[in-house]
């Protein structure tokens, strides 16, 4: 048809990145656009989107900063002799975090080239259905034409614009790794996943942090799963405010504190507290306004985001990957597979799919929480409560108990138990009808994504109970709980461990 290009990719995130390089791999002729708009602080990063810049590698290697330092507790109790001013460096471990992600936009640079696809460092913007125009630094406006074009801009995170000062003074996790001074006190404001994982190694790191919740923790998540983290995180001192809001942030230009004014929905008290730092974590945007879609014909929705079939909007050559579709997990390696199946089926002949169910995830708070398949709540609704037999069991991880891991002093007022509470929940959730297959795995405990990771692939494969009841467990440690579980919820027994052997039985 005389396009310049078989392929454009707009926007050069994981998936992005990784359906440019593949279809390059079939013999198509690719353009990749990538252009990073900084915050209202002045933050941007360099080639690779959210995960690698301003996502999963910043935040799992603080979460693993933070892991380190609860870690001292323990280590004093098993022998190492530590000095009695062991402090954390925030400065240093940014520094650290930023040498990593500049490595990993460097190796995405030298990748695209070598699999020949024609980086652009600009903004994309639609000009017709099948030309994108873009501007290089104090260049003039130019355009290419491409047969397929993909859409792969992800999102960005959203802060209210009805909050007084939010925007003006208010940092997210845009703005946070590699933020170069101390947070010092923080004021996180949400209950989601990326709300719990920034709180949790911000209090781990020792900056006092608060949480403001306006309703429940981990939304969509399973309950019983969000409570254990809950339980946990206020165990190890976390200051939760549920129903809880700013209502403005104004800055003491003196000292340079952030005055926020809060209300609370149910009671309408209203009250006030000075932070260092405030951020927000209240959910995404799709970062699609602004790409000119009313010159191509496709049909957002309200939110931005995308209706795909087979990640193909309602104009066949023009296709969306990652956060930007409807209902679909947010999770870099869905939006990778996703992307090199779409493109094999447009470049190689390919009739394979994405599947988007049981796709395992984590959540990174300070003890982890692994997941694959259905809540209790989400199967219950779907194939109704006596069609669903749960297996549910909480106990002390082995080390953690031999350490005497105690909870934190705001956790212990008019609680005589100053033990840490089990810090473990395993649990199956099993379709009766269907031989206990199960259909939906929670893991709450030390390195949870690990665990769960080697467990999807049995659940994908369509496990039953006995499965997972006929396999030895590895002893001792947390994921063999899994080959033991015997009390179901609806027997009434407890499913709290007594014993100190962590996932498994001594004798």
């Amino acid at each position: 048809m005389g396009y310049e290009y078989d392929f454009v990719v707009i926007g050069g995130g994981s998936g992005g990145m990784a359906a440019a390089k593949e279809a390059a791999r079939l013999g198509a002729k690719v353009a990749l656009f990538d252009f990073v708009k900084p915050t209202v602080h002045g933050t941007k990063w360099g080639l690779g989107g959210t995960c690698v810049n301003v996502g999963c590698v910043p935040k799992k290697i603080m979460h693993y900063s933070s892991l380190l330092g609860a870690g001292l507790h323990d280590a004093a109790y098993l022998g190492w002799q530590l000095p009695s001013n062991v402090q954390h460096n925030w400065e240093t471990m940014v520094d650290a975090v930023q040498s990593h992600v500049k490595k990993l936009n460097f190796s995405y640079r030298v990748g695209l080239r070598s699999n020949k696809v024609q980086y652009i460092n600009a903004l994309a913007r639609f000009q017709d259905p099948h030309t994108i125009a873009y501007e290089l630094k104090n260049g003039p406006t130019q355009t290419l034409t491409a047969q397929h074009i993909l859409i792969a801009t992800g999102g960005r995170p959203t802060v209210p614009a009805d909050v007084p000062g939010a925007k003006e003074y208010a940092i997210t996790s845009d703005d946070l790794f590699s933020l170069q001074t101390p947070p010092g006190k923080t004021l996180v404001v949400g209950g989601s996943y990326i709300a719990l994982e920034c709180a949790g190694f911000l209090h781990e790191l020792k900056y006092p942090t608060t949480v403001a919740v306006r309703s429940i923790l981990l939304r969509g998540f399973d309950r019983q799963a969000a409570a254990k983290i809950q339980e946990v995180m206020v165990a190890q001192g976390m200051n939760f405010r549920f129903s809880v809001l700013p209502t403005s942030i104004t800055k003491n230009e003196a000292t340079g504190k952030l005055h926020v004014a809060l209300r609370n929905s149910e009671t309408n008290e209203t009250f006030s507290e000075e932070f260092d730092t405030v951020l927000y974590a209240v959910g995404r945007t799709a970062d699609t306004f602004g790409l000119g879609l009313e010159n191509t014909g496709v049909v957002a929705l309200p939110n931005g985001k995308f209706d795909t079939v087979n990640e193909a909007t309602n104009v066949p050559h023009i296709h969306a990957v990652g956060d930007v579709l409807q209902g679909k997990p947010e999770l870099t390696p869905v939006a990778i597979r996703a992307g090199e199946y779409l493109v094999r089926r447009i470049f190689g002949n390919s009739t394979k799919t994405m599947n988007y169910d049981l796709v395992p995830t984590t959540v990174f708070t300070p003890v982890e929480y692994g997941t694959i398949g259905l809540s209790e709540e989400e199967a219950i609704a779907r194939y109704g409560k006596e069609d669903i037999v749960v297996y549910p069991w909480e106990f002390q991880t082995l080390e953690w108990g031999a350490v005497h891991r105690q909870k934190a002093e705001s956790a212990r007022e008019g609680d005589y138990d100053i033990d840490f509470p089990a810090n473990c929940l395993s649990k199956l959730i099993c379709l009766k009808s269907a031989n206990e297959k199960v259909i939906g795995f929670h893991f709450v405990g030390p390195n949870a994504g690990e665990v769960t990771q080697g467990f999807a692939v049995a659940v994908a494969m369509g496990a039953t109970k006995e499965d997972f009841d006929n396999v030895v467990g590895i002893h001792p440690t947390d994921a063999e709980s899994f080959q033991a579980l015997t009390v179901t919820k609806e027997s009434g027994a407890s499913w709290v461990a007594s014993g100190g052997c962590g996932g498994g039985v001594c004798g």
